[in-house]
C-alpha cells in the first residue's frame, strides 16, 4: 500500500509539475485578500488582535490566510478525482493490483503537500510586506503540520463527495460552501472577542478555527504550545475521520 501510494504521489506530482500556471493560479486569490484586507483594515482595526501579540492587524490575519490558501487548494481535489472516474481512469485501476487505499491516499497526500508548498510562497510575501511571523524551524514546521493535517482532511472531504456524488455539479456547490463560509465562520479574520454572539457558538464546532488557532499559537507573538496541541488534536481527528470515510466510500465504488 505504501509503494503504491508513493508510486501514485509521484505520478500526481509529475502532472502538476507539467501545468504549474494552474497551481499559481489558486493562489491569487488569497494573495489577493493578503495585500487589499491588509491594508484596508490597518487602520481600521486599532486595538490589537486577540491572540497577534499585541502586533497589527496583518500579523493576526496572514495565519488566516494560510488557512484559506489550503481551502482553496484542497476543497476542489475531488474534481479531477470525478474526471478520472469519469474517463474511466479508475475502472482501469480498480482491475489491477494496486492497492484501493493507495488511489484515495496518493490523491489526498499530493494535494495537502501541494497546499503546504503553496503557503510557505503566502508566508514569504507577508514576510515581504512586513507581517512579523515566527519563522524559526520549529515554529514553521509545527504550523506547516497543522496546515498539512488540515490540507489531507479538507481534500479527503472532496474525493469522498466526488465518490459518493459522481457529478460535478453537486459537487462544486459543496466545493463552494467548504470555502468562504467556513472562513467566514471562523476565527480567521475576526477575533472571537468582536463576533456576533451566533457566529462565535458556530465557530466553535468550525474545524477551521482550530487549524488557525493553533498556526496563530505558533507563528504568531510569543508561541502557545499548549493552544497548539489542542488545534493539532482537533485536525488531527479531522484528517483521520475524513480520510477513513473517503477510503470507505471508495471501496463502495468498487464493490
Amino acid at each position: 500500500m505504501l509503494a503504491d501510494t508513493w508510486y501514485l504521489f509521484l505520478k500526481y506530482t509529475k502532472i502538476t509539475m507539467r501545468m504549474p500556471l494552474w497551481t499559481l493560479f489558486t493562489l491569487i486569490q488569497p494573495l489577493l485578500w493578503l495585500l487589499i484586507f491588509t491594508q484596508l483594515f490597518k487602520n481600521f482595526v486599532q486595538a490589537p488582535a486577540p491572540g497577534s501579540g499585541g502586533g497589527s492587524y496583518i500579523d493576526f490575519f496572514v495565519p488566516g490566510v494560510l488557512i484559506m490558501t489550503a481551502l482553496f487548494g484542497s476543497s476542489w481535489s475531488g474534481v479531477s478525482l470525478l474526471r478520472e472516474i469519469t474517463a474511466g481512469t479508475v475502472d482501469k485501476m480498480l482491475v489491477s493490483p494496486v492497492s484501493r487505499i493507495a488511489i484515495v491516499l496518493s490523491r489526498v497526500m499530493h494535494s495537502a503537500v501541494q497546499v503546504v508548498i503553496q503557503t510557505l510562497i503566502i508566508l514569504l510575501v507577508a514576510w515581504a510586506i512586513g507581517a512579523n511571523l515566527n519563522l524559526g524551524p520549529v515554529n514553521l514546521f509545527l504550523g506547516m503540520l497543522s496546515i498539512f493535517l488540515l490540507g489531507v482532511g479538507l481534500a479527503a472531504l472532496s474525493n469522498g463527495f466526488a465518490i459518493t456524488l459522481q457529478r460535478e455539479e453537486p459537487l462544486v456547490m459543496i466545493g463552494n460552501l467548504m470555502t468562504l463560509p467556513l472562513m467566514f465562520l471562523s476565527t480567521a479574520m475576526v477575533p472571537k472577542p468582536f463576533m456576533p454572539g451566533w457566529i462565535e457558538t458556530i465557530s466553535l464546532i468550525n474545524p477551521i478555527t482550530y487549524a488557525v488557532e493553533s498556526v496563530r499559537a505558533v507563528m504568531i507573538g510569543t508561541p502557545d504550545y499548549q493552544a497548539y496541541g489542542f488545534g493539532l488534536l482537533i485536525m488531527t481527528v479531522f484528517a483521520g475521520v475524513s480520510l477513513s470515510w473517503a477510503v470507505s466510500a471508495f471501496n463502495g465504488l468498487r464493490d
